[in-house]
């Protein structure tokens, strides 16, 4: 299966993206935190909100809904950080909670609906001080949590990515190969896919595939729907096509 390797959110104009560094051990840390908080009890609490909470279940509606719902408030987000000239900061604020997020741990205590309020927002006072976060991303934190929507943030991180790419006018590629490509040869695909789609700043994701055998592939486009294939198993699989082996006897 190929593994990801490189971070969502990272950005750097008409270059290679790399992956940062940054609060590296911060999501073991505030998994750390989270392990020491006592149980909660076992009952619900009931917040008066003119919004909508999210419903559990209801199948490809309910999908739909939280789509939306994430949506709505990545876009809130994004138009923040934008109006205050801390887009990229608050891309970086957002990759940070994603790898927190990732914790199971984490995950399971803000989707956990018999955990207070309270307590949550005990923990997203401490994520916001371990992670360094900007005060806005903090706030937006407390919002989720108030309007009981803190357990649809990875959809909402994903619709932040969105609304970022957008933006800035950045486009996706996903680069797969069998091996690491060098960073010369990365910077090469990089300026390959800006002269194809014509983008201000061109982000790399790159992915380990073996079945490619050798070479690499490219695909970008808003769905992906844009495919470059340098690999060797698309050279096998053309002569493969062309051979006849019919009359062969294994």
């Amino acid at each position: 299966m190929a593994a990801l390797r490189s971070s969502p959110l990272a950005l750097r104009p008409a270059a290679v993206a790399a992956a940062p560094s940054s609060a590296s051990s911060s999501p073991a840390r505030v998994s750390c935190f989270l392990r020491r908080l006592p149980s909660a009890a076992p009952r619900r609490l009931r917040i008066l909100s003119p919004f909508p909470r999210r419903r559990r279940g209801g199948g490809a509606l309910g999908a739909v809904m939280v789509d939306s719902a994430a949506s709505s408030y990545a876009t809130a987000l994004a138009d923040v950080a934008h109006s205050n000239g801390s887009l990229e900061k608050t891309a970086a604020d957002v990759e940070k909670l994603e790898q927190a997020f990732a914790d199971p741990a984490i995950e399971s205590f803000f989707s956990n609906p018999t955990i207070p309020v309270e307590r949550k927002a005990e923990v997203v006072k401490e994520i916001s001080s371990t992670l360094e976060l900007l005060p806005h991303t903090s706030n937006f934190l407390k919002i989720l949590v108030d309007m009981g929507r803190i357990d649809i943030f990875n959809e909402i991180a994903k619709e932040f990515e969105l609304q970022f790419n957008k933006i800035t006018n950045t486009e996706v590629a996903v680069v797969s190969s069998v091996v690491e490509l060098e960073s010369q040869d990365l910077s090469q695909i990089t300026k390959v896919v800006q002269q194809f789609t014509g983008a201000e700043n061109v982000r790399i994701k790159t992915v380990l595939d073996p079945s490619l055998i050798a070479g690499f592939t490219i695909r970008y486009g808003a769905t992906g729907s844009k495919f470059i294939d340098m690999s060797v198993k698309k050279q096998i699989d053309e002569i493969a096509t062309q051979l006849d082996f019919s009359s062969i006897a294994f």
